[in-house]
């Protein structure tokens, strides 16, 4: 994996991913501490859980001193220019989620895959960087996690890990291919509202 491609991936989903917990914070009318709390968990929280779970050093996760200041940056711009989300909180929640779910689905897989995991090590690396940061988000914020129910959420991670497993991406141009091709599925999949089936009761 080239520097190129992990230092975009990762601005690309830290800016995404903490423009989408300082939104949620505006919503749920967090104070200024919230919103920058909310933001920062949001963009690296994946990371860091992804991290402990394959085995990857955690001190990775301190070292991406550019990504820090691209997320303060871009909560900085949500908190000063709230107004230009009034009425579209929630599309610009989902287009900023969507993009860093794709992004750093993308990454967590590739590196699972440099590290030479197996197909399920990749898929949960997948599913965590890219979903993890939104569950903390969500728990925090007091929300059902989205990727427990919104419109297969995760299931993009998965599909993410799966292709990069069996190499069906294999250069810099496919990986890029891929984050556009899973953040128009995301929202794609909010404007038609694909879910998976639930399992309910059945009425005695």
């Amino acid at each position: 994996m080239s520097i190129d491609i992990w230092y975009i991936l990762s601005l690309v989903g830290t800016v995404a991913f903490a423009s989408s917990g300082a939104i949620v914070a505006i919503e749920e009318e967090f104070d200024i501490l919230g919103l920058f709390i909310l933001g920062f968990v949001t963009a690296f929280g994946g990371g860091a859980i992804r991290n402990v779970l394959i085995g990857l050093p955690i001190e990775t996760l301190w070292s991406q001193g550019i990504a820090f200041y691209a997320a303060a940056a871009a909560i900085l711009f949500i908190m000063i220019f709230p107004n230009l989300l009034s009425g579209k909180g929630r599309d610009a929640e989902v287009v900023s989620d969507a993009i860093g779910l794709a992004a750093f689905s993308v990454q967590g897989a590739l590196y699972a895959t440099q590290s030479h995991q197996p197909l399920s090590a990749v898929i949960v690396a997948a599913v965590l960087t890219g979903a993890g940061g939104g569950i903390v988000r969500d728990v925090l914020a007091g929300r059902k996690p989205g990727v427990l129910r919104s419109e297969i959420y995760a299931g993009w991670s998965i599909l993410v890990g799966i292709i990069l497993y069996f190499k069906i991406a294999k250069t810099t141009t496919d990986y890029y291919l891929l984050v556009l091709v899973v953040t128009s599925l995301r929202m794609l999949g909010y404007k038609k509202q694909w879910h998976l089936p639930v399992v309910r009761p059945r009425k005695k």
